[in-house]
């Protein structure tokens, strides 16, 4: 296949994505999280984010709608909003020591189911799509977008019950 026969980026990862999180649902479940949740607690363990807004930015998550999600992780223990040093008015949210350990035990454990998918690629093209992966996730959206455009609405990492 010519790299002009392929699909689009799109067209490959937007199933495999709906899937992966369909398959990490019962985990996120197991561990009282929401993909939201999940997400949060994933970006406050590389750093504590100075205010809702920022975090929300980071995470691609509209900064109104992700309120509840840190109100309950906050009501949880999981994170804590603490008085920002530089700016009284503001918080900085960071994990808790509980927040950590829901988050590392919710990673090993989804980890651990995208092993079988994993397992299904040779060694070098596990690495290498691995490598992709991360490269590609680590560009900011407006490089990816060429705008900022609009953040995902909330509840499309969340199931309707939710």
């Amino acid at each position: 296949m010519t790299d002009s026969d392929r699909p689009d980026l799109a067209a490959m990862i937007v199933p495999l994505g709906r899937a992966l999180m369909a398959a990490e649902q019962p985990v996120l479940d197991r561990h009282g999280l929401t993909m939201w949740a999940y997400v949060v607690l994933i970006a406050l363990d590389r750093g504590p984010a100075r205010g809702q807004g920022l975090l929300a930015q980071e995470i691609g998550a509209d900064k109104t709608r992700i309120i509840p999600v840190l109100d309950d992780l906050q009501e949880r223990g999981l994170i804590e909003r603490r008085p920002d040093p530089a700016d009284r008015r503001a918080r900085v949210l960071a994990l808790t020591a509980e927040g950590r350990a829901i988050r590392d035990a919710t990673q090993a454990d989804i980890q651990a189911k995208e092993e079988l998918l994993l397992g299904r690629l040779d060694a070098a093209d596990r690495r290498g799509l691995l490598n992709a992966l991360i490269a590609l996730a680590a560009l900011p959206r407006e490089e990816i977008v060429g705008e900022a455009g609009p953040a995902p609405r909330l509840d499309t990492y969340t199931r309707p019950d939710r």
